[in-house]
């Protein structure tokens, strides 16, 4: 065979190949000239499925919503984040969150979580780092914005301290849905459509379909969480509930919180009035940042054209 001949074959060939390929893309999505394959919503269901192993349990069509929003959502965000952040430079603390992120997921190394990635068929490493690096620049957006809207009353805050004088420390881990109200619906009527997903299919999946919270992608979760950090509200919410149940709907701002405690834990400690304060602080502005955050998103994203097929 001469290398004329050689070649026009391996053009061929190659051509009818890409033209297979092609034939098994589509597109399931486009916000604004930007496109989300097929292709690109099986890795997202695979990697969600990696944080939430209970989304295994969800019918494909519930799943495959989930996965296509997340990627909307993602790619509006990193849309935004182009306009003020050069993206490809690179951000140390990227390496940190990873490592939390992992750790979190109860991976021991960061080789295992790699392993787990290539044997589901989803993202890279790298490609995981830049879906942290985009919450991480988003977080960062929301912080210089809205920082000087949050409001803490800290007098409010160390007088709970000081009359909290039990010396055991009670944490909670918890899974929250953070929702809003829909238009023509009632709280009430989402609540127990909520109930109804909470009884069929769990309330981690139940997150991750209704709560528009970050937290959603891992089914709710969002860790231990001591007694003194929570606010006066949710607390006397929680103390109305066992290990395994949910609150009543808690209404903070114009948005709604459903908890669930996953368990309860009590160590002795020896009181530490600035370090209470510093947690109570910091839980209270993550808390209202969020709320900002969904405000400013849903702000941004009614101005692009977003065609879900």
């Amino acid at each position: 065979m001469t290398k004329k001949i050689l070649l026009i074959f391996i053009i061929l060939f190659l051509g009818s190949k890409n033209t297979y390929s092609n034939n098994n893309i589509h597109i399931i999505a486009k916000i604004n000239d930007q496109i989300v394959t097929n292709i690109d919503l099986n890795k997202e269901i695979s990697y969600l499925k990696i944080l939430n192993p209970k989304l295994n349990n969800l019918e494909d069509n519930k799943i495959s919503q989930i996965a296509k929003n997340t990627l909307i959502n993602e790619k509006i965000k990193k849309n935004e984040l182009l306009k003020i952040f050069n993206f490809e430079a690179e951000i140390k603390v990227i390496d940190d969150i990873l490592k939390n992120y992992f750790t979190s997921l109860n991976y021991m190394s960061q080789n295992e979580f790699k392993n787990e990635l290539l044997k589901k068929n989803t993202y890279t490493i790298s490609q995981v780092k830049e879906k942290l690096k985009v919450e991480f620049l988003w977080n960062k957006i929301i912080l210089d914005k809205f920082k000087g809207q949050v409001k803490i009353d800290k007098e409010k805050l160390l007088n709970k301290i000081k009359n909290n004088n039990n010396n055991f420390k009670k944490e909670y881990l918890l899974s929250e849905i953070f929702f809003k109200k829909e238009k023509n619906t009632s709280v009430s009527e989402q609540f127990k459509k909520i109930k109804k997903s909470i009884n069929d299919v769990g309330f981690n999946n139940t997150a991750s379909i209704y709560s528009d919270s970050q937290s959603a992608k891992l089914g709710g979760k969002i860790g231990w969480i001591q007694e003194d950090s929570l606010s006066e509200i949710i607390l006397e919410e929680l103390k109305k509930i066992r290990t395994g149940e949910i609150t009543n709907i808690i209404k903070l701002g114009n948005n709604f919180l459903i908890l669930k405690i996953e368990q309860i834990k009590k160590t002795k400690v020896k009181k530490d009035v600035d370090e209470s304060l510093r947690r109570m602080i910091e839980f209270e502005k993550n808390r209202q940042l969020s709320q900002f955050s969904k405000i400013y998103f849903n702000k941004i994203k009614i101005n692009y054209s977003i065609n879900d097929k």
